[in-house]
């Protein structure tokens, strides 16, 4: 049964507002995007709209827990994890603000205290299962070479997703995506 009454106008609410932060941001920016700007293009006060969330910073961070949402449902259900980075790489070529937001936010939430950092704990530990577990069907059917250890290819996989999409942000030559897949190209046996 769905939720009715001020519930359901809240989670409402709150989902248009996410909606729009990932549109505006991506095509923006999140330096130049303000919390007032969202506020009005959802028809709130400042103040309204972080009552939906209690902070910038964790308006910010749903924003982030969405786009991520969003990549699994665009991407479908695939069980080939080390293919979906690739794919999600290419996507946030279209969607700078958006990487900024992440690139951002992921090194100020290195530090404890910010709000964000159990969100980043948590994502970087389940995607380095999902990846592991991606690379060991791959070494299963003979794609990745048996000697690479998986959790480690899945850390090195983050970092080298995290940091091309960083370098993307200063005229990067390449497309990051097909970096990563040249390197998964090296990681073939030979």
């Amino acid at each position: 049964m769905a939720p009715r009454g001020p519930y359901a106008k809240g989670v409402a609410k709150r989902e248009e507002i996410l909606t729009t932060a990932l549109e505006v941001i991506a095509r923006q920016g999140y330096r130049k995007t303000s919390t007032r700007e969202l506020a009005s293009a959802v028809g709130l006060s400042e103040a309204g709209l972080l009552h939906y969330f209690g902070s910038k910073e964790k308006l910010f961070e749903e924003v982030l827990r969405a786009r991520d949402t969003a990549d699994t449902e665009r991407l479908g259900e695939e069980s080939d994890a080390v293919g979906k980075l690739g794919a999600i790489m290419r996507h946030n070529a279209g969607v700078p603000g958006l990487v900024q937001l992440y690139s951002t936010f992921s090194a100020e939430a290195g530090d404890p205290q910010h709000g964000a950092h159990e969100y980043f704990v948590e994502r970087y530990g389940d995607l380095r299962e999902v990846l592991a577990a991606s690379i060991q069907h791959r070494q299963a059917d003979g794609t990745i070479s048996a000697a690479a250890d998986p959790e480690k290819i899945a850390t090195l996989l983050i970092a080298l997703s995290d940091g091309l999409q960083i370098q993307s942000q200063f005229e990067l030559p390449d497309e990051p995506g097909d970096l990563l897949d040249h390197l998964i190209e090296l990681l073939r046996p030979t």
